[in-house]
């Protein structure tokens, strides 16, 4: 599965040489070699001489994997020395407190601290309380002093002496006088760090945390033999258990209780085959037990794997992942007994150098495989989960681009699982990294994914597949020389990896890299069309039920593709303004937000992301469309009428296919495809087979409304196709431009008069009344033609005027009524050209001049045609007093004292008099009508001078007669006269309150105020401003 290790010999005890290795200290470039006969040899490690690499299925290879004898400068380790006396017997263990230059050493029962600078290592001391020690543990940690803050080196040194551990300590090198002791309740056989203060303990019956400062012991649970009391000194493996049947017959031989540390803060405790995951605080982890084929003869853990040793007999390194517990790598090595891993092991800084392994004749030297190789033997022998698992494991620190790395993985699986029919899983997966759409739509039938499917192999090439295992070598690595027989290479047109019709996939080829795929180097990143498609290739195959599985479990992916996209364009394909600001992408790469939805780009040329942004939208909007129309065709039209990128010939070709001829409409108007869309409403609306087409799209209806919801810069476009509505129904036609909305306010209104007036004038008499009665328009221009059209039609000059109705002349009247109606209230006409075109000599344009000349402000010859020649009194009356009242509201701007003037120097002018003046003095050859004139006399005499009124008045004319005059005009005088007075009083009255309010403060709160005001002077009161006693000092209040 994996080479995550080398197993490289490096030190081999020759064959004269009768000794053995029972103990090894690897630190720098020094490893120390414990002997049974007692000597210490000492090695200096050499670094492997660089070789040239060649290019192998697995990655570059070196001279020593090929098999060449290419000599070295120097070798794999150097003897530098041997103590031949170190010690009197076996050397058991060694352990090195670098921080003191000391070196620690177990044998015969006794634990010796020796000197590590002198050449023999001197012993400094021999622990005399250590006596019969079995085993002990070394740890060096930065403390920071509680009082004051000051870090120091602590380094700790615990030793198992029967049921006691001893405890010493050096602070910054200097050895503590004091020694601790704590009791267990029974023999620690394996010590193990958790922290810098607690101890995991292996007995027989299980397993005690121990707090070195505290002293405190407690017992961690777990499942078999983890477990147990810690008097319970059988235990399970004291009698029958899981091999207790097999150890009854070996004097209750009990196994050896395991634990290393690993990274996370974790630990592992193994027995026998029972395992289990604890934490710092000894707390059990909810992890399965890893699957030993065998009791382990030792554990360790070398970042980022977990290491077992198996018996000598079996010798077997094994290699695994500490998260999925997956074996990885199987090392056969000769009766290896010894794994030594140098500390710190679960650090970044232990990344790749690798441990060692010894047998009591061979010490191996386990160089780490350079991690991006090892991913891509992982995704090579098609392990995914292993990669990812790898990937999530290693810091980023440790691998080129780890979180694009780790992506490329992750849509491999997912495109995996996809093979597998597992849609959900993988489309969750897919949606999970933000993958390209269009790596996930190759998965797709041409239906669904159109150009973008992927092509299958061919039975041909589908042949030369082989998926033999690879052979392996002694050293548990793939055999080099072999490696060629088992590579996958499919042949295609471009090179790239083609993959088999949906469940008869083969696994990926050994020789795939992920490391290829994030620089962009494959090919499969790159879309192909069907042109590109090798002869002979066929689409994958979905079919059916598992068909409508994947396009379900699809949507959900463009779904949240489709959000990230709108996220960085705006509605019309622009680059939103902080899309292409650099930060951390989708998995925290250094790369623009949206990388991550782009396939990688073929070239260095092809670089312009925007214009790939917008494509894989229209991609994704497509297919999503495609998606709606297999699954369910009635929710495409929910696309349509929010912003979309579909393209444009892929939707109209399936709507007009399946007859949603709505849809159709909304989708080109989303997409402002105005003149297709109303092509298709007008060739809809003249269908003439009713069974179908839509009621709501027979008819023109549906073009009006197309049309009213079109802005006014298509003002072409609507004045086009607004003919046909118009010439079916006028009055629904219409709508287009009276309807009371912005779109049609803002019309280019001349534009639309021009047009309808070459259609009907009615119609444009129709939408020139709209714009100045309901819009206001105030434009010249407009005004006066409504005028001359209202003159056309009066005149009969045009035969686009035929009566519409059965009586000819209530219809003139109705017109004869606007005309008067629009010029007394409009003012906006050219009255003297509207005064020409009026006929002075036809009856029905009488009152129409004297509404022109009123306007023209030639009162006189207005009011000579009411009276003389249309000769009616009451019209001429109320011209006069709209007249009045008009110069009245204008002098109403004016100050009292210019209304006064005004007044004073006008009435001899007032329009009444002019009336007046005609009915008494008419010019020949009319005769004076005394009638009228002592009726206007009796209602508006108040406001006639009376010097100009009765000297129109002939001597002739009795008193009696201008009784009413005479009363106007006495209660007029009468009425100013009381009206001052009355104001007077109201001013009298005013001036008194306001006095009140000031002198007395009446009507004020609390009456507080005037000359009433009061203000207490006490002995504490003290002055604002200086702050000094007032006492008896003068007082000033200020009136604040």
């Amino acid at each position: 599965m994996l080479t995550a290790f080398h197993a490289r010999p490096f030190i081999e005890l020759k064959q004269r040489d009768k000794s053995k290795i029972d103990a090894i200290l690897a630190y720098g470039n020094r490893l120390l070699v414990g002997l049974n006969n007692g000597s210490l040899r000492v090695y200096r490690v050499n670094d492997p001489a660089p070789t040239a690499p060649s290019k192998t299925p697995d990655g570059p290879q070196t001279a020593e994997e090929d098999g060449s004898d290419a000599p070295s400068k120097a070798g794999p380790a150097d003897l530098l020395r041997e103590v031949e006396k170190f010690s009197r017997r076996s050397i058991e263990q060694l352990a090195l407190v670098k921080e003191a230059n000391l070196l620690v050493s177990l044998s015969d029962g006794y634990v010796s601290i020796h000197d590590l600078q002198s050449p023999n290592f001197d012993v400094q001391e021999q622990l005399a309380k250590a006596k019969g020690a079995t085993t002990f543990a070394v740890t060096s940690n930065i403390v920071k002093d509680p009082s004051t803050g000051i870090p120091s080196i602590v380094s700790r040194l615990v030793v198992v002496v029967k049921r006691k551990l001893l405890v010493w300590s050096w602070h910054d090198s200097e050895l503590s006088s004091e020694t601790s002791e704590i009791l267990l309740t029974a023999t620690a056989r394996t010590l193990t760090w958790s922290t810098a203060t607690r101890l995991v303990c292996g007995l027989n019956s299980g397993y005690v945390l121990v707090d070195i400062e505290s002293k405190d012991v407690s017992e961690i649970a777990g499942p078999g033999s983890i477990g147990g009391t810690g008097g319970q000194e059988g235990g399970r493996f004291g009698g029958v258990g899981t091999a207790g049947m097999g150890y009854m017959g070996m004097g209750s031989w009990i196994p050896k209780p395991l634990a290393t540390k690993l990274a996370n803060e974790e630990l592992l405790l193994a027995k026998d085959i029972n395992t289990t995951f604890i934490d710092l605080d000894g707390k059990a982890l909810q992890k399965r037990q890893v699957p030993w084929s065998g009791a382990p003869e030792a554990i360790g853990f070398s970042y980022p794997y977990l290491l077992a040793l198996q018996a000598p007999t079996k010798g077997v390194l094994e290699i695994r992942n500490p998260e999925t517990q997956s074996l990885l790598q199987s090392i056969p090595l000769q009766n290896a007994s010894l794994l030594h891993v140098p500390q710190p092991n679960v650090s970044l800084a232990h990344a790749g150098k690798g441990f060692l392994v010894a047998s009591d004749r061979v010490i191996w030297r386990m160089e780490a495989e350079n991690y991006e190789v090892q991913v891509e033997q992982l995704v090579g022998s098609g392990h995914l989960d292993e990669a990812i698992s790898l990937l999530e494991m290693i810091e980023d620190a440790l691998l080129d681009n780890k979180d694009e790395s780790l992506r490329e993985v992750k849509i491999q699986k997912a495109q995996t699982l996809f093979d597998q029919k597992r849609y959900r899983e993988s489309l969750d997966l897919f949606t999970e990294v933000a993958a390209p759409p269009e790596r996930v739509l190759r998965l797709y039938p041409r239906v669904i994914s159109g150009d973008h499917a992927m092509s299958a192999p061919s039975v041909d090439e589908t042949n030369e597949i082989s998926e033999e295992p690879a052979p392996e070598n002694a050293n548990g690595e793939p055999d080099a020389a072999n490696s060629d027989r088992r590579k996958i290479q499919p042949r295609s047109r471009k090179g790239q990896a083609q993959e088999p019709k949906s469940g008869h996939r083969k696994k990926p080829s050994d020789t795939a890299s992920v490391k290829s795929s994030v620089k962009g180097k494959l090919d499969s990143d790159k879309g192909s069309n069907q042109s590109d498609q090798p002869e002979g290739k066929k689409e994958n195959i979905i079919e059916g039920k598992d068909l409508k599985n994947a396009v379900l479990e699809l949507y959900g992916f463009l779904v949240q593709t489709r959000t990230q996209l709108q996220s960085y364009l705006n509605p019309d394909g622009s680059l939103k303004y902080n899309a292409q600001s650099p930060g951390r992408g989708a998995h925290g790469s250094q790369k623009p937000a949206f990388e991550s939805l782009l396939v990688a780009p073929s070239s260095s040329a092809d670089i312009d992301r925007e214009q790939k942004l917008r494509d894989a939208a229209k991609l994704v909007d497509t297919t999503l469309f495609r998606a709606y129309m297999v699954e369910n065709p009635a929710r495409a039209g929910s696309l349509f009428r929010i912003s979309n990128f579909c393209d444009p010939e892929v939707v109209k070709e399936k709507l007009l296919e399946n007859k949603r001829y709505e849809d159709l409409v909304d989708f080109l108007h989303g997409k402002k495809l105005h003149r297709s869309a109303l092509e298709l409403l007008r060739e809809l609306g003249d269908e003439t087979d009713e069974t179908e087409i839509s009621p709501a799209l027979r008819g023109p209806r549906r073009t009006v409304s197309y049309l009213q919801s079109l802005p006014s810069q298509h003002v072409e476009i609507i004045l086009e196709f607004a003919r046909w509505p118009l010439e079916q129904d006028p009055d629904l036609g219409m709508d287009i431009f009276l309807t009371d909305t912005e779109n049609a306010e803002t019309l280019p209104r001349d534009e639309v008069i021009h047009f309808l007036e070459s259609l009907d004038k009615r119609l444009t008499i129709r939408y020139l009344e709209h714009i100045i009665s309901e819009l206001n328009d105030l434009t010249l221009g407009f005004h006066q033609k409504l005028v001359n059209l209202y003159l056309e039609r009066l005149r009969g000059q045009s035969e686009a005027f035929k009566p519409q109705k059965s009586n000819a002349n209530e219809e003139i009247g109705e017109w004869r009524q606007k005309l008067l109606e629009f010029l007394q209230s409009s003012s906006q006409y050219s009255t003297a050209k509207t005064f020409q075109q009026l006929p002075s000599n036809e009856p029905d344009f009488y009152e129409a001049r004297a509404i022109v000349l009123s306007k023209m402000g030639n009162h006189k010859q207005a009011l000579e045609i009411y009276v003389f020649k249309i000769g009616d009194h009451e019209k001429a009356e109320e011209y006069c007093n709209r007249v009045h009242l008009a110069q009245e509201s204008g002098a109403g701007k004016d100050s009292r004292s210019s209304q006064r003037r005004s007044s004073n120097t006008d009435q001899s002018e007032s329009i009444y008099h002019t009336l007046l003046s005609l009915y008494l003095t008419p010019p020949p050859p009319q005769q004076a009508d005394w009638q009228p004139a002592l009726k206007l006399l009796g209602k508006h005499g108040a406001r006639l001078s009376a010097s100009s009124t009765l000297s129109l008045i002939p001597t002739s004319l009795p008193v009696k007669e201008l009784e009413s005059y005479f009363r106007g005009r006495i209660r007029s005088a009468n009425s100013i006269t009381n009206e001052s007075r009355i104001v007077t009083g109201l001013q009298k009255t005013e001036l008194v309150a306001a006095q009140a309010g000031a002198l007395l403060g009446d009507g004020l709160p609390n009456g507080n105020r005037g000359r009433n005001r009061s203000v207490v002077i006490s002995d504490e009161r003290v002055c604002g401003v200086c702050h000094r006693r007032l006492g008896g000092s003068a007082i000033s209040v200020f009136p604040e």
